[in-house]
């Protein structure tokens, strides 16, 4: 039976649910969708695209850091997009935190609204 570990940081935004950050379970890591929140102020980083989602890959490599990982074990990635016209400026700086021969199966998702009407969050999953 695989043991459940919490795994918590102050470098990434605290939950604001019945949820934790990230879940280690074995030797995978399930980390909860991050939006475009600045961890420090608690403000929401918007009005660029580009800068919502580096926000948004920033929360993740803190959490991913906080296990002891890196974006190189994460094997799975969902983005959930309000606007699928933003796809491209979005897939950039995604782009930029992985290898191309590398990256993990992803999948992206327009949906009608995200948590606090953000315009992108992003969840991924990791093997040690």
């Amino acid at each position: 039976m695989s043991s459940k570990k919490i795994i918590q940081t102050s470098n990434a935004p605290a939950p604001i649910g019945p949820y934790n950050q990230a879940v280690l379970s074995g030797n995978t890591l399930y980390i909860s969708g991050q939006i475009p929140m600045d961890p420090v102020t608690g403000a929401l980083v918007e009005g660029d695209i580009k800068k919502e989602t580096r926000q948004s890959m920033e929360n993740l490599k803190a959490i991913l850091v906080a296990a002891e990982m890196d974006f190189t074990q994460v094997v799975k990635a969902s983005i959930f997009v309000k606007d699928m016209h933003q796809f491209s400026a979005i897939n950039e700086v995604y782009g930029s935190y992985f290898d191309a021969a590398v990256a993990p199966a992803r999948e992206t998702v327009e949906v009608a609204n995200l948590p606090k009407f953000v315009n992108v969050e992003i969840s991924m999953i990791a093997i040690k």
